[in-house]
């Protein structure tokens, strides 16, 4: 049986507006709404993802896609039943239940779980998200995420997979104080391996999420730096830039969003 200690999480409404996810979040007694760091890793990752399905096609892409997405669900679903206890699990397609097989002996050593599927944000950071699972693992706490894979991924591909988890680590700390030691992600495979990726070094995720999110900043204090408007650099700025800081924009709600278009127009 597993372990449950019970935190306060806040209960979010969402929505997706134009393909993008939002939460609602209190502020100062109003709601605000606040980016999904799913949503914003994913941005992050828009061209990798653009020339994969140029590379396979569309057809296929869409079908690899769609098959991914239905095994993640249902071995998300799976694995919160697991771990809550419940004895009796969903009825899934028989690879999501080979891949929760698999992935059983990982599953066991977590234990005293925090949170599963919880929502949690941060105004400093202006995101949000929901949790896979905070928990214990092998008696550390840690951000655990669950993956499912046709193989293994190289470890160099999965770094915006911990740049989420830090930014669910953080998010953690400023509602709770309760501060994470590691990132885990599992990894159940239909090759049939089940593969741990752990991280400890909060701090270099941590700086990578700023990275994610925090564009406007760096423009702002390069233009102060060497002394130049920021209108003038307009011309410096290529066009995929341009996209992400209009992300920023809207994230730190310097940038109207609306039903029509989550991103209004930037002064550059």
């Amino acid at each position: 049986m597993f372990n449950h200690i019970d935190i306060k999480l806040p209960k979010l409404d969402r929505t997706t507006i134009d393909g993008v996810r939002y939460y609602s979040v209190p502020d100062n007694g109003e709601l605000i709404k606040l980016v999904s760091i799913t949503s914003v890793t994913s941005h992050f990752n828009k061209e990798i993802f653009t020339k994969w399905r140029a590379k396979v096609g569309d057809e296929e892409a869409d079908k690899i896609t769609k098959a991914a997405t239905s095994r993640g669900t249902d071995m998300h679903s799976l694995v919160e039943n697991y771990l809550y206890n419940i004895p009796e699990l969903p009825k899934v397609q028989p690879i999501s239940e080979f891949l929760f097989k698999i992935a059983l002996p990982e599953l066991n050593r977590i234990n005293n779980i925090y949170a599963l599927e919880g929502a949690l944000y941060s105004r400093k950071l202006g995101i949000a998200g929901t949790v896979d699972c905070i928990s214990e693992h092998d008696g550390e706490l840690a951000i655990v995420d669950f993956k499912t894979s046709k193989k293994p991924k190289p470890r160099s591909w999965i770094d915006h997979y911990f740049v989420q988890c830090m930014a669910y680590g953080a998010m953690l700390y400023e509602l709770t104080g309760i501060s994470i030691k590691k990132l885990v992600i599992i990894m159940a495979c239909e090759n049939g391996d089940c593969v741990v990726y752990e991280e400890r070094d909060k701090a270099k995720y941590l700086k990578l999420l700023t990275e994610y999110i925090n564009y406007i900043d760096a423009i702002c204090r390069y233009c102060e730096m060497n002394e130049l408007e920021v209108e003038s650099v307009t011309k410096l700025i290529s066009k995929t830039l341009k996209e992400k800081l209009k992300w920023d924009a809207t994230r730190l709600n310097f940038m109207k969003k609306t039903s029509k278009t989550s991103i209004a127009k930037l002064p550059l």
